[in-house]
C-alpha cells in the first residue's frame, strides 16, 4: 500500500478511521445494570488515567444506540476481554442487551461481572468530558480482578492476541 497524507475532515472521515486503526487496542466490554436489565458495549477506546487516585476512561459515541444507558450510570465495570472471548465481544458489539450466552452475575452495586475475562475494572463515575462526536467516561475504580491468559487485540478490523510471558 502506498503511503497516504490528508488533512483530516468529514469528507475524510474513512481515511481517518483506517489511519486509526493502525494503532492495535485491547477489546474491553464495559457493562453496566439499568431499570431495564444489564446492558454491556464493546469498546477499544480504554486506558488509565491515574494511579492515585485509580481512574481509567473509555468513550461512548454519542449516536450509540446504548449512549442513554452508559451516559446516566453511576456504577460500570470495564472487562478486558480474553482472545478466547472474541464470540462474546462481537455479540455484545452487535446487542448489549443479550446476556445469555456469557457466564456474568451482578455485584452489590449492581454491575453486571463476566466471568472469564483477563482483568476487571469495577467502577464508580468520576466525570464526564464532552469531546467531539464522543463522551469521555473517567472512572475511579472501587475493585480489580486479573488474570494471566492472552488478550484479544484488535487492529485494521482484525482480531488477534498475544500471550504472557509470566
Amino acid at each position: 500500500m502506498t503511503e497516504k497524507t490528508f488533512i483530516p475532515g468529514p469528507d475524510q472521515s474513512s481515511d481517518f478511521r483506517a489511519a486509526l486503526g493502525c494503532f492495535g487496542t485491547g477489546v474491553t466490554v464495559v457493562t453496566t445494570h439499568t431499570e431495564n436489565g444489564p446492558r454491556a458495549i464493546t469498546v477499544n477506546s480504554f486506558a488509565s488515567v491515574s494511579l492515585d487516585p485509580p481512574l481509567v476512561l473509555w468513550c461512548l459515541a454519542k449516536d450509540s444506540f446504548r449512549f442513554n444507558a452508559f451516559n446516566s450510570c453511576q456504577h460500570y465495570a470495564i472487562h478486558v476481554m480474553a482472545q478466547e472471548q472474541q464470540d462474546a465481544a462481537l455479540k455484545f458489539a452487535r446487542d448489549g442487551t443479550d446476556f445469555s450466552h456469557a457466564k456474568w452475575e451482578l455485584d452489590a452495586s449492581g454491575r453486571p461481572q463476566l466471568a472469564e475475562c483477563l482483568a476487571r475494572f469495577d467502577c464508580e463515575l468520576h466525570t464526564k468530558h464532552e469531546a467531539g462526536d464522543h463522551l469521555i467516561l473517567v472512572g475511579q475504580v472501587e475493585q480489580v480482578m486479573y488474570r494471566t491468559g492472552k488478550g484479544l487485540i484488535f487492529k485494521r478490523g482484525q482480531f488477534g492476541g498475544f500471550v504472557d510471558n509470566v
